[in-house]
């Protein structure tokens, strides 16, 4: 260095750093000539990082304490150009991110000033936040601003500007008396006109707040407006352009706001509720934001620590950024979080911010090791990343990129909205699920905005039934938006069809392709009206300029579906110049369709559509066609309906009083024979004129009411009567349809005795007895009915002891085996502790080891049929001794007894009549004690068996019997119990016993 004219050296002190193989100077501290001034030691604190202790000669120690920050520019409007601001000596590297992303040490423009640079800021005015202002060494603050002339939109040599530099406007001239370097710091430009610094206060622990206005006179010098005195070092301070709020934090972590009025103060931040909000520590990072409508201001420690107030949000932050109404964080774990907090409390934020984030959680991304934000574009879905070793990266966040979209939406801003889909790969349906009424109602809007046919056309290829709003891409929720009830019509139905509508009724030429589009993606593809409008399109050729001719139309046909599809629908529509020009545009061989085409020409008109349905397989069109060629070809069209079982269709197309209706019903009738609806085919038989089929179908379906209509009407002998109503009553009685075999026998056979002799095998009591007396057989009330009437107390009597005595065995097996499991599972818990992992097992409605080997091998039974499924659980539900599922086959057999037994209510109450009836009043107590004791024994024994809320018992494990440890693992097992062990352990309904059937005689009492 040179001496100056008074033989004084100038005193420096220079910060360097190095960061993509580029050197920033970005301090320097100008100690001026003064030797006394002059740093005679220099040295880094040994225990605080970036901390520097200076001595100089007089004897003066200042000590600073650097911090790293990125200066950008505070706008959330759209004209903020995304600015972030680079110290390198006496220059400012400025890269506006709205237009390009430049990697450091490059730039969009460099400011160049005379002097090195200490501190930048932006300016904090809505809609004029590009601005800038630098604090250089000598004391000067240097405004820089956009040019206002026009700039030309490409220079001389062709090349497009992007980014325009800033112009300085002014340079200001600090009248504040500066002791030391760097006197002035945390500079903030909060207006045109009013600047504010903190410098140090009359003591060491104190600051002094400085509010910078430009002086009165001519001069452009910037005098002190006001002071305010801070209890405290201010160690950083940040404004919130949207409220106009300043925060200060001090060394020690506190939080105060400053009130910039005519009077300027500090007073303490406050939350909602009046309380004084303070960092539990100090932050190296702030801003301000709004969560739930509450002003908070957020903090990140050098510990990673994100803290809202004195509230720790997260702990493993390693960057943030405040956008729109947007959090975004990064973390150590490497991704990328993006919370909307008008729509979040705190709670929630902290709850969102500990979570691993679902699927489709749209709030998080993974991001490079080692990210940290550089800034976030406002009103824009892209964040810019730096990563370790300097390079940059943008990011479309997919919750800035959906909120986005959803404001495009809401505001039929449709263009910007699917050029940024289509760009980003978001599903299009999105534009239709979003707002699906909307949508529809300016569908019109949508077209002309979009204006384009392959951009319609990409839309409708891409729709789907899904809805991409609950799977895809979930509404936050906050919306207002309402998911639109599921109607009748399918959405992709809805969406071609009202899509369709408008373009012809704007311009069907123009829009030709779009049009086609819309049939053919139909959910049932339209391509026979495709196809007819491409034949439309070459018999009258359009003439408006621009329109698609018939070959264009075919040949995008063709790229929708596959040609061999095509030929096909062609030959459905059974116009034959299609079908030529589909089979022309397609690689088949004119060998292939020629000869065919050519056969068909030569048919009658009905034979030849005929043909061609039944070539595509249309059956019923088929047999349509073919009922109209006439008589000759009716064995043709029996065969058809033979073949493709077409019966109920053939029906229809011919007149009741017809031979052809005769030989379908006939048929027909046949076809339900096989199929094992014998009754049905009766019918058919027995209207079309066929009674003897008939009366052969009836009876072999027992369908006798029927069957003797029919006998009746042809009529047949009454030898042959008697014989059919024999033959039908012996199939009734194998079918225990005892009371109407004995109808038949005595009406239609006249054999009373065989009559009252079924009713009496079917213990049907009273209509036996009408029948002996009307017929005066009062023997075979001796000889038969007294007699069975015996046998059947017996044999009821065996039964209900044999009922019982299972009862009573399967009651004490089911109470020994839940003994045995609840000591098991006692002696497992006290013995493995709350942790162990087979504690679970022991279910309260499961066996001793419901989760055993056994049910485990069989877990693959899941994947078997339902048939096969549910008779391995039958086999599952052993009653040996011991099996897996005991207790469980213990209840289902016990449920299957009381069901059993309280249904025969109604047959031991006839039983009992006819007893007392015949004076058998002795059986007739016995029985009536024996079922009744059955009855309040099972009734009973429900409550012990099926315990109450055994099915879905999830309390705790308690009681005289149970440890801390057993306790304990309950509790755990209620909440970890898995799928697999809660299905083992469903239990059986109790059965419903039905005690309001009135079945017991008073005279029996």
């Amino acid at each position: 260095m040179t001496a100056g004219e008074d033989g004084q050296v100038n005193a420096y002190i220079q910060l360097w750093t190095v960061g993509n193989y580029h050197w920033y100077l970005k301090q320097s501290l100008d100690f001026g000539r003064d030797p006394q001034k002059a740093p005679v030691c220099v040295c880094w604190d040994p225990e605080r990082p970036l901390r520097l202790h200076v001595v100089t000669r007089g004897w003066t120690c200042i000590t600073y304490d650097w911090g790293w920050t990125t200066e950008r520019s505070p706008g959330l409007d759209a004209a903020d150009n995304a600015n972030v601001a680079v110290i390198d000596g006496e220059k400012v590297l400025v890269t506006t991110f709205r237009q390009c992303v430049v990697p450091p040490p490059m730039c969009s423009f460099e400011l160049q000033l005379t002097s090195p640079v200490n501190q930048v800021t932006f300016l904090c005015k809505p809609q004029r936040t590009n601005q800038l202002s630098a604090f250089t060494a000598d004391g000067n603050i240097s405004v820089y601003s956009q040019d206002s002339g026009e700039q030309p939109e490409k220079t001389a040599d062709g090349f497009r500007t992007m980014s325009s530099p800033l112009v300085l406007q002014k340079t200001f001239r600090l009248a504040v008396l500066q002791e030391e370097p760097l006197a002035l710091r945390q500079l903030l430009w909060l207006d045109d006109e009013l600047f504010v610094g903190v410098r140090s206060g009359l003591l060491p622990t104190s600051s002094t707040l400085l509010l910078l206005h430009p002086a009165q006179d001519a001069t452009d010098t910037l005098a002190v407006r006001s002071e305010v005195e801070v209890a405290g070092v201010v160690v950083s301070m940040v404004h919130c352009s949207q409220t106009g709020t300043v925060a200060l934090q001090l060394e020690d972590g506190q939080i105060k706001k400053l009130l910039y009025g005519p009077e300027p103060s500090v007073e303490d931040w406050r939350d909602s509720s009046g309380c004084s909000i303070n960092f539990p520590v100090p932050c190296v990072q702030m801003a301000l934001c709004s969560i739930s409508g509450e002003e908070y201001l957020l903090g990140l420690t050098d510990r990673s620590h994100l803290y809202a107030g004195d509230t720790e949000l997260a702990s493993n932050v390693s960057s943030f950024a405040v956008c729109n109404d947007f959090l975004i964080i990064t973390t150590h774990s490497h991704t990328c979080r993006c919370l909307q907090l008008s729509t979040l409390s705190v709670k929630a934020v902290q709850t969102a911010l500990a979570s691993d984030g679902g699927q489709n959680d749209e709030t998080l991304r993974r991001v490079e090791r080692g990210s940290r934000i550089v800034t976030v574009v406002p009103q824009d879905t892209r964040v810019i990343l730096q990563m370790p070793r300097g390079n940059l990266e943008t990011v479309h966040h997919r919750a800035l990129l959906l909120a986005q979209l959803r404001k495009w939406l809401d505001s039929l801003r449709f263009k910007e909205a699917f050029d940024c889909m289509r760009k980003l790969r978001i599903n299009l349906n999105l534009i239709y699920d979003h707002n699906p009424k909307i949508f529809l109602e300016n569908i019109l809007t949508f077209i002309t905005q979009l204006n384009s046919i392959n951009h319609i056309n990409l839309f409708l290829t891409e729709l789907k039934e899904e809805d991409t709003t609950s799977s895809m891409y979930p509404r936050p929720e906050s919306s207002l938006v309402q998911p639109q009830p599921a109607s009748g019509q399918k959405k992709v139905d809805v969406v071609c069809d009202a899509l369709r509508s408008a373009m012809e009724s704007m311009d069907p030429n123009k829009f030709c392709l779009s049009i086609l589009t819309t049939h053919v993606k139909k959910t049932v593809p339209e391509l026979e009206i495709a196809l007819q409008k491409v034949h439309e399109l070459r018999v009258n050729r359009p003439e408006a300029p621009g329109a698609v001719s018939a070959e264009e139309a075919l040949k995008y046909l063709l790229f929708l579906v596959n040609v061999n599809d095509l030929y096909e629908h062609s030959l459905g529509t059974y116009d034959f110049d299609l079908v030529l020009m589909v089979a022309e545009k397609s690689q088949k061989d004119p060998k292939e369709y020629l000869p065919f085409l050519n056969m068909l020409k030569s048919l009658d008109p009905n034979y030849q559509r005929y043909t061609i349905d039944k070539h595509l397989k249309r059956y019923r069109k088929a047999l349509l066609h073919l009922s109209k060629c006439g008589q000759e070809h009716f064995p043709e069209a029996l065969q058809l309906v033979k073949e493709q079982k077409l019966y109920s269709e053939a029906l229809r197309l011919y007149a009741a009083d017809k031979a052809q209706y005769k030989a379908l019903s006939c048929a027909y009738a046949e076809h339900l024979v096989e199929q094992q609806q014998a009754e049905q085919a009766g019918l058919l038989l027995w209207r079309c004129g066929e009674p003897a089929s008939a009366l052969q179908a009836f009876a072999s379906s027992s369908s006798w009411r029927n069957a003797i209509c029919v006998a009746q009407q042809m009529p047949l002998p009454p030898d042959q009567l008697a014989l059919l109503a024999r033959d039908l009553a012996e199939k009734l009685t194998e079918q225990r349809r005892y009371s109407e075999a004995a109808l038949l026998l005595d009406q239609y056979a006249k054999d009373c005795e065989e009559a009252i002799l079924a009713l009496i095998t079917g213990a049907v009591w009273e209509e036996a007895l009408r029948l002996i007396y009307m017929h005066n057989r009062q023997d075979i009330t001796e000889t038969n009915l007294k007699p069975a009437l015996l046998d059947a107390v017996s044999a009821q009597t065996v039964f209900l002891d044999a009922q019982v005595a299972t009862f009573t065995r399967h009651r004490s097996r089911l109470a020994v085996v839940r003994e045995q499991k609840e000591k098991a599972r006692l002696s497992m818990l006290d013995e493995d502790g709350p942790d162990c992992p087979d504690a679970e097992l022991y279910s309260e409605a499961s066996s001793v080891m419901t989760g055993s080997k056994y049910s485990q091998s069989n877990s693959r039974i899941s994947s078997r049929s339902s048939k096969n499924r549910r008779k391995a659980e039958r086999k599952k539900l052993s009653l040996k001794e011991g099996s897996p599922m005991e207790d469980r086959a213990l209840m289902y057999a016990l449920g299957e007894i009381i069901t059993t037994v309280d249904k025969m209510r109604e047959e031991v109450h006839n039983l009992l009549k006819a007893l007392v009836l015949f004076q058998f009043d002795r059986q007739a107590e016995k029985l009536q004690l024996a079922y009744e004791e059955a009855l309040q024994m099972m009734e009973a024994a429900v409550p012990e068996v099926w315990p109450e809320g055994l099915q879905n018992n999830q309390a705790p494990l308690t009681g005289p019997n149970s440890t801390a440890n057993s306790i304990m693992a309950s509790f755990q097992q209620q909440q970890q119990k898995p799928v697999a062990s809660q299905q083992d352990a469903e239990v059986p309904t109790p059965p419903k016993m039905r005690n309001g059937v009135k079945w017991k005689l008073t005279v029996l009492k």
